[in-house]
């Protein structure tokens, strides 16, 4: 992200660091179902509500923090607070990232024990899962739009004559993911060298 777009970012969003701070804590304390579930509630929060960067711009951040080792919501919070205000707003972002979830761990370990087997808490879970699921389906979903098509602003509005300008497939990228799936669900290799051949396929060919 280069200076520029950095200061019409802060200057359009109106965010101040304590601001997106606070935005990072209602992610964390929202986001039930681990980093996958983040995806899609940041894409929410950061886009769509606070338009501090765009979708592609977002799932490319998506792709990095997926990269790179820890969770993902922990890694994009780090790495838009860095973008936005340097070293010490990457520390205060992830800060209030992992508070929520540090506040009900401690509170879980406390507590949970009495309750597990309750019948309203094993309800609550079991309803919990399928949500947690689709959830993380919408955001598979978004990534692969993203990734796979042209998807131009108003397409679903457009008439179906012009459908074919305002959605194209990347051909290219298409058939790297259906050889990454093929990989994927016939071999053993590990997915850390998928990953790597990406990143080396897009400087090559994207």
């Amino acid at each position: 992200m280069t200076d520029f777009m950095i200061s019409q970012i802060q200057s359009q969003s109106g965010l101040g660091l304590l601001c997106l701070i606070a935005v990072f804590f209602y992610i964390g304390l929202i986001t039930i179902g681990g980093g996958q579930v983040a995806i899609t509630v940041m894409q929410q929060v950061l886009v769509e509500r606070f338009h501090l960067i765009d979708n592609e711009f977002f799932f490319s951040m998506v792709a990095i923090s997926e990269s790179t080792p820890g969770p993902i919501g922990i890694n994009m919070a780090t790495y838009l607070g860095t973008e936005l205000y340097g070293v010490w707003g990457g520390f205060f972002s992830t800060l209030g990232q992992v508070l929520p979830s540090l506040i009900c761990i401690i509170l879980i370990a406390r507590f949970f024990g009495a309750f597990a087997q309750k019948k309203g808490v094993q309800a609550a879970f079991s309803t919990l899962r399928p949500a947690v699921s689709g959830v993380i389906a919408v955001a598979a979903a978004k990534i692969v739009i993203i990734a796979l098509f042209v998807v131009r602003e108003g397409f679903l509005l457009s008439s179906p004559s012009t459908w074919n300008d305002n959605f194209q497939i990347y051909g290219v990228s298409a058939i790297f993911y259906g050889l990454c799936l093929l990989i994927l669900f016939k071999t053993k290799v590990h997915p850390v060298f998928l990953v790597a051949a990406g990143a080396i396929f897009g400087v090559i060919f994207c």
